[in-house]
């Protein structure tokens, strides 16, 4: 696979739509720790941001689209993995971020919480609490999964 330094390989890389884009990326960046990577566009029209080896793609919303907030609900969600999740989420309720749900430890053996953000897009914050094959909690799996190159 070639290597393009404008965006990472082997990721998901989700689209997020805001009405303001410059203040979406001082946004995310002062509530969630985002950094922006790049931007383009006169005005500006898109930009790339990271939190960790986590990837955002932003773009600015077409006049007929609408976002979360203002349709009233939203379609999906973001984890993100952070270490401190207690942390964050201190610094995203300090931001003015909505915390949907407080942290907590869940079934699958993550410790998390949930928030919004000022367009109503969805967000989860989470690392790993404890290490569960999908089966200890009541999950079936389709098929054994492939190992990845770290386990074998």
């Amino acid at each position: 696979m070639i290597r393009n330094r404008s965006l990472p390989i082997d990721t998901v890389l989700p689209h997020l739509f805001y009405r303001e884009l410059e203040q979406a990326i001082a946004w995310l960046t002062h509530t969630f720790g985002f950094t922006e990577h790049y931007r383009y566009g006169d005005p500006i029209s898109g930009a790339q941001m990271r939190a960790g080896s986590a990837w955002i793609m932003l773009q600015q919303l077409a006049p007929n689209a609408r976002t979360p907030l203002q349709l009233g609900y939203g379609t999906q969600s973001l984890t993100i993995f952070v270490e401190d999740v207690e942390a964050h989420s201190e610094r995203a309720r300090s931001a003015g971020a909505t915390i949907l749900e407080e942290p907590h430890e869940t079934v699958y053996g993550e410790f998390q919480y949930a928030a919004r953000d000022l367009e109503g897009h969805h967000w989860l914050f989470s690392r790993h609490a404890r290490d569960l094959s999908p089966a200890d909690w009541g999950a079936t799996l389709a098929q054994p999964a492939p190992l990845s190159p770290e386990e074998r």
